[in-house]
């Protein structure tokens, strides 16, 4: 399997977590609760440390850098669909999420959703390469088997 499609197919599936956490949260009422949006952070890790994995055992690459890549690519691709679907949540179907994000301490009063956008993407940016960085420092003493890959 190519680099890129691998780098697609892991930024879906952690686009997918997120998108469904965020649905569940919604159903139970839950996303007053901004200490629970952290847990994107799980969703990511697990994709970057998959898209390593697969590039890994696939491709049997084993460059730093080129595994770096595919970890920050796979999560900023994830991170630019998050927004455009948050974007969309927010324009059609639900504008009073707004409220909710002023209401929370994390984010403060007055947003707009373009400033909420730009928060996100550096939010985004700066957590995918830290992600990134942190599971290389895993990856670059480990060898990994074919069993590795889930």
């Amino acid at each position: 399997m190519t680099s890129n499609k691998i780098i697609f197919n892991n930024a879906l599936l952690i686009f997918a977590g997120i998108v469904s956490f965020f649905l569940i949260m919604k159903i139970f009422e839950l996303e007053n609760i901004s200490e629970l949006r952290f847990l994107n952070f799980a969703f990511v890790l697990y994709g970057i440390n998959r898209a390593i994995k697969m590039n890994i055992v696939e491709n049997h690459e084993t460059s730093y850098f080129i595994n770096f890549l595919v970890g920050t690519g796979t999560s900023m691709i994830a991170v630019v669909l998050t927004i455009f679907s948050l974007i969309i949540y927010v324009d059609f179907i639900d504008s009073s999420f707004m409220i909710v994000l002023e209401k929370s301490s994390f984010w403060g009063q007055n947003l707009s959703l373009p400033l909420v956008v730009f928060a996100l993407a550096i939010e985004g940016i700066a957590s995918s390469v830290i992600c990134s960085f942190i599971l290389m420092q895993y990856y670059k003493n480990h060898k990994i088997s074919n069993t590795m890959v889930t």
